[in-house]
């Protein structure tokens, strides 16, 4: 967590490693994408207003804001990633390395334009990519334009307003539509605390997409110390994760939750002996 939000550097290295990682894009004004949770640049970047209004030029003056870490000595002046930077980087990935584009806009705002962009930079890249969204018509517009990318859905928000008015049933229902809908995902990215919280009202999110033939993606798992590991809390709701069989669990902490992890299984394992 002390490390920046997005780093080029940290995505080059994953790119060399075959990591798994996710990024969040934006659109901007030509259609094509900065790297940008957020849909203006105040909060994380040197510059301001909406991020669908800027220009590649523009954006290549700007900065990610490092101003919080410069306590920890990191170094500042990041430059933005535009979606550029990643399809250079992409051409030399590890065959095992895949980056989830997470789609913050919706298909309106992104248009033609921005799938026409989209396609042109990542069309020759479907192995090295996952493109995700809460936008079903958005993925499946994009599996439309190439069906050789992998898509990724998350329904979380959408599950837990039902969730909340209507029951489990509700929740079941819908997902199910989804799964079988025009997106056609491969995998479905799910908040890790709703799984455990509709696991205990007698639905298991993992086992019905299973059951669809998708992945499962539980996020986002991050320790509260990473130093000291797991809390025997956190332990026990991670334990209970684990024992529903997700495909993958996203977390800002990945080498000190295995770290963790590994203690915790020795301290079972000489327990038992």
């Amino acid at each position: 967590m002390a490390d920046p939000m997005f780093s080029l550097d940290v995505m080059q290295d994953g790119f060399r490693l075959g990591a798994s990682m996710e990024l969040d894009l934006r659109v901007r004004h030509d259609g094509g994408f900065v790297v940008l949770h957020d849909d203006t640049l105040n909060r994380e970047t040197t510059g301001a207003g909406a991020a669908s209004d800027q220009t590649i030029a523009g954006l290549r003056k700007l900065h990610f804001d490092d101003s919080g870490l410069e306590a920890a000595g990191r170094r500042p002046l990041r430059p933005l990633i535009l979606a550029e930077d990643l399809a250079t980087g992409l051409q030399e990935a590890h065959p095992e390395a895949l980056l989830q584009f997470d789609m913050k806009d919706d298909l309106a705002a992104i248009g033609a334009k921005g799938l026409n962009h989209f396609a042109a930079l990542f069309g020759d890249a479907p192995a090295s990519i996952i493109v995700s969204g809460d936008s079903l018509e958005l993925i499946a517009e994009i599996g439309h334009r190439l069906p050789g990318v992998r898509r990724g859905i998350d329904p979380t928000d959408k599950l837990v307003a039902l969730y909340g008015s209507r029951g489990v049933k509700a929740v079941e229902a819908e997902l199910l539509a989804d799964l079988q809908g025009p997106t056609r995902p491969d995998t479905v990215y799910l908040a890790w605390e709703f799984i455990l919280e509709t696991m205990e009202a007698g639905l298991d999110l993992v086992d019905l997409c299973h059951s669809e033939g998708k992945l499962v993606d539980a996020w986002t798992f991050t320790l509260h110390d990473p130093t000291n590991g797991f809390s025997d809390r956190e332990w026990a709701a991670f334990s209970a994760l684990i024992a529903l069989k997700p495909d993958q669990i996203t977390t800002d902490e990945a080498p000190a939750t295995e770290a963790a992890f590994r203690n915790r299984v020795d301290l079972l394992d000489q327990e038992r002996a």
